[in-house]
C-alpha cells in the first residue's frame, strides 16, 4: 500500500511532457515580431492616434501574435511538424511580446522621451531652466540644442541624429535593466510563497493557457474555439464595439458608448459632491473578472462608493477642501500596508530563502525556481545598490534615492499581486503618482533641497517618469510568465532569460519606433498621447525652479488621506484574519483608491451576474460559462484592438480621432 502513490506519481510525471528551454526560433520569432509590432504601435499610438494598443493588458500585439501562431500551427504541422511550434514555443513569443510592446507604451518609452529633454527646449528667462540644465549630466540627456529641438520640431528628412543619444541611451539601458532584475529577483523570491503555499490562481493566464490547449495535437482547432459559450460572449464583445464604431463616422447610428455618467444625475448640493461616477463599459475587465472571487468584485465597487459618498458626507458638513477625499492618496497608504503585510505573512518563507542563500541549507529546495536562491538575493541585491549608485552618480541624495525606490518597489510587491490573485486586466492599476507626489506633500520640499542640494532635487524630477508612468507594473508579467512556466515545462532559467532579452529588446526597438517618429513629425506636433509626457514633466520642472521664492509646506490634508488609506487596510486585514468569512478583501482598497474610478461599474456587474450564477446553477454553471467570459474579453481585444488596429493602420490620418479606444 504505501507504494501505490509513488507509483501513481510516477506514472503522471512519465505523462508529462518533457521540460523545454529556451529556442532559438522562438527568440528569432519573438523579436521578428516585435519589430514588425513597433510600425503598428508607431501609427496607431504615436502618429494617427486611433487605438492604445500597447495599454491592454495583455498587450494586444502579444495577443494579435498568440491567435496568429495558434491558427497557422496546426496547418504548418500538416505540412511539416518538425517547421511547426511547440505549444510553449507559441507561449514564449507571447510572453516575448507581452513586456516588449509593452515598453512602447506611453507609460514607458513615449513618456520618457519625451520627458528627460524638458529643461532644454522650453527654456525661458522666465522659467529659469537653465539652472536646472547645469545639473543634469551629459550622459543622461543629450545637452545639443539642434538634437533636442528638431525632436520636438521635427527635421527635414526625418533623420535620427543619432550620436548625441548613444551615451545617454547606453546609460538608461543599464538603469532599466538593473530596475527590471531587482524586480525580477523579488517575485523569484516571492514566487513558492504565493504559488504552491498560498495557491493564488493567477486569472489573467486562463486566456493564453486556454487559447494554446491542444496545440500539440494534430487537431486544427482547440476546443476552446469549438466552444459555442465562448463564441457567444466573443460576439458580445464584437457588436458592442462595432456599434461604436459605426456611430464613430454615423452619429446617427445608436450605440452604447463607451461608459454612463451617473455623478451626471446628481445636480445639486452635497449630492453633486459624489462625482465623479461612471460606469463604464469595459468588456475586458467583466471578462477577466468573473474568474475574480465575488467578495473581492463586491469589495471593490463597495469601497470606491464609500469613498465617494464620503465627499458627499464632507460636503454636508460644511468642508469644501479641493481634492477630497484624496481617493488616490488613500490608494497609496493601502499598498503600503499591503506591502508591509505581504513580507509579514511571508516571513517564514522568506527566512528559508535566506538561510538557503546565506548558508546554503539543503532542506530548503531551490533547483525549480528561475534563478537559486543565492543567486535571487544576490540579484536584488546588486541590481538595487546600481540603481542608487545610478542615480547617485547623477547627483541625488541617496536618503531620497532610498525612500523614493523603496516606495516603487514596495508599490510593484503589491501590483504584482494584485496580478497573481485578483488579475485585473489594467496596467494602471497602482496609485499612479502617488510615489513622487507623497514625498513632497509629506516632508514638504524645504528638506528635500536642504538635505541634497538643488541638484539632487532636479533629479528626483527627472525621475517623474517612473512614478507617473507605469514601468514598475511590468513586474506583473514577470510573475505570470514564471507561473506559465510551471504549469506548460518550461524551464524556469530560460524563462528568465527570455524576460531578460525581451526586456532589452523591447526598450531599443520602443525608442527607435518613438525617435523615428518624432524626428519626422515632430513631438510637439503630435499632441495629445502622440507626444505624452512633457506638458507634465514641463510643470514639475517649473514648480522645481518656483522653490527658489517658496518652498511648498507639507500637505496635512494628503497626509492624512494616506494615512486613513494605511490604518483602514491593515484594520481589515486583523479583521479578515480574525473573522475568516468577513465579506471584504483588504487588496480591494487599495485598487478602489488607485483606480476605483475606471473598475468599480465593471465589477458591480460581476458582482451580479456571479451571484445570479452560483444561486441558480451553483459551482458547475460558473465553470461552464467561464468560456464565455473569457470569449468577452478576447472578443473585445479582437475587434477594438486587433481589427480597429489594422482598419485604423491601412486608413490612415483620416482615422485619427474617429474612435479612440482606451485600454489603460
Amino acid at each position: 500500500m504505501a507504494a501505490e502513490p509513488e507509483t501513481l506519481q510516477q506514472q503522471r510525471a512519465d505523462q508529462q511532457p518533457a521540460m523545454i528551454g529556451l529556442t532559438w526560433r522562438a527568440v528569432l520569432l519573438s523579436i521578428a515580431f516585435c519589430i514588425l509590432a513597433s510600425y503598428w504601435i508607431s501609427w496607431s499610438e504615436v502618429v494617427a492616434r486611433f487605438c492604445q494598443v500597447t495599454e491592454a493588458v495583455p498587450a494586444v500585439p502579444a495577443v494579435a501574435v498568440l491567435i496568429l501562431l495558434t491558427v497557422l500551427n496546426p496547418f504548418v504541422r500538416r505540412i511539416s511538424t518538425r517547421l511547426a511550434l511547440d505549444r510553449r514555443e507559441v507561449l514564449m513569443v507571447y510572453v516575448f511580446l507581452t513586456v516588449a510592446t509593452s515598453m512602447a507604451g506611453c507609460g514607458i518609452a513615449r513618456f520618457f522621451i519625451n520627458t528627460i529633454p524638458v529643461p532644454f527646449y522650453f527654456d525661458t528667462p522666465e522659467n529659469e531652466f537653465a539652472r536646472v540644465q547645469e545639473q543634469i549630466p551629459e550622459w543622461m540627456v543629450p545637452h545639443d540644442s539642434e538634437t533636442i529641438r528638431l525632436l520636438y520640431e521635427a527635421s527635414e528628412r526625418g533623420a535620427i541624429p543619432w550620436k548625441p543619444w548613444l551615451v545617454p541611451l547606453a546609460a538608461w539601458g543599464v538603469f532599466f535593466l538593473a530596475l527590471w532584475l531587482t524586480m525580477m529577483a523579488m517575485m523569484v523570491i516571492l514566487r513558492r510563497q504565493w504559488s504552491e503555499k498560498e495557491k493564488l490562481t493567477y486569472p489573467l493566464l486562463h486566456l493564453p493557457v486556454e487559447v494554446t490547449e491542444g496545440l500539440n495535437t494534430p487537431a486544427l482547432v482547440s476546443d476552446f474555439f469549438r466552444n459555442p459559450i465562448m463564441w457567444t460572449g466573443f460576439a458580445i464583445a464584437a457588436i458592442y464595439n462595432i456599434g461604436n464604431m459605426i456611430n464613430a463616422f454615423n452619429p446617427g447610428f445608436t450605440a452604447l458608448g463607451k461608459s454612463y455618467d451617473i455623478g451626471g444625475l446628481f445636480t445639486e448640493r452635497p449630492w453633486s459632491a459624489i462625482r465623479p461616477v461612471a460606469l463604464h463599459y469595459r468588456p475586458e475587465m467583466v471578462g477577466f473578472g468573473y474568474l475574480v472571487s465575488t467578495e473581492v468584485a463586491l469589495s471593490i465597487w463597495v469601497f470606491y462608493l464609500f469613498m465617494r459618498l464620503s465627499a458627499v458626507a464632507a460636503a454636508a458638513g460644511g468642508l469644501d477642501i479641493a481634492g477630497f477625499p484624496f481617493v488616490q492618496e488613500q490608494g497609496l497608504g493601502a499598498y503600503i500596508a499591503m506591502a508591509i503585510f505581504l513580507l509579514w505573512i511571508a516571513r517564514g518563507h522568506l527566512r528559508d530563502v535566506f538561510r538557503k542563500a546565506v548558508r546554503g541549507d539543503p532542506a530548503v529546495r531551490d533547483d525549480d525556481e528561475p534563478m537559486g536562491y543565492r543567486t535571487a538575493v544576490a540579484v536584488f541585491v546588486i541590481g538595487l545598490v546600481v540603481v542608487l549608485a545610478w542615480v547617485s552618480s547623477a547627483g541625488m541624495a541617496l536618503w531620497l534615492a532610498l525612500l523614493y525606490f523603496a516606495l516603487l518597489l514596495g508599490v510593484a510587491l503589491v501590483y504584482a499581486r494584485v496580478r497573481a490573485e485578483v488579475g485585473i486586466p489594467l496596467i494602471w492599476m497602482f496609485p499612479y503618482f502617488q510615489h513622487y507626489k507623497a514625498i513632497k506633500y509629506t516632508l514638504g520640499t524645504a528638506p528635500l533641497e536642504k538635505y541634497g542640494g538643488f541638484g539632487s532635487l532636479t533629479i528626483f524630477t527627472t525621475l517623474v517618469f517612473l512614478s507617473r508612468g507605469y514601468y514598475p507594473s511590468l513586474i506583473g508579467y514577470q510573475t505570470e510568465s514564471f507561473r506559465i512556466a510551471r504549469e506548460t515545462r518550461i524551464s524556469q532559467k530560460s524563462m528568465s532569460w527570455l524576460l531578460i532579452v525581451a526586456l532589452v529588446v523591447g526598450f531599443y526597438v520602443s525608442i527607435w519606433l518613438h525617435l523615428r517618429a518624432y524626428y519626422m513629425y515632430g513631438s510637439g506636433g503630435l499632441s495629445s498621447l502622440g507626444g505624452w509626457g512633457y506638458a507634465i514633466a514641463n510643470q514639475q520642472y517649473e514648480a522645481l525652479t518656483g522653490y527658489a521664492k517658496g518652498h511648498a509646506p507639507p500637505d496635512f490634508w494628503r497626509i492624512g488621506a494616506t494615512s486613513v488609506g494605511f490604518v483602514i487596510t491593515a484594520a481589515l486585514m486583523i479583521v479578515r484574519m480574525i473573522f475568516l468569512r468577513f465579506p471584504l478583501h483588504p487588496l480591494a482598497y487599495g485598487m478602489a483608491g488607485s483606480y476605483g474610478s475606471l473598475i468599480w461599474g465593471s465589477f458591480f456587474i460581476v458582482w451580479i451576474v456571479k451571484s445570479i450564477v452560483f444561486k441558480l446553477g451553483g459551482m458547475s454553471a460558473y465553470r461552464r460559462l467561464i468560456p464565455g467570459f473569457l470569449g468577452l474579453a478576447l472578443g473585445h481585444y479582437f475587434t477594438a484592438g486587433i481589427a480597429w488596429g489594422i482598419v485604423g493602420f491601412l486608413g490612415g490620418q483620416a482615422m485619427q480621432g474617429r474612435y479612440y479606444v482606451f485600454f489603460g
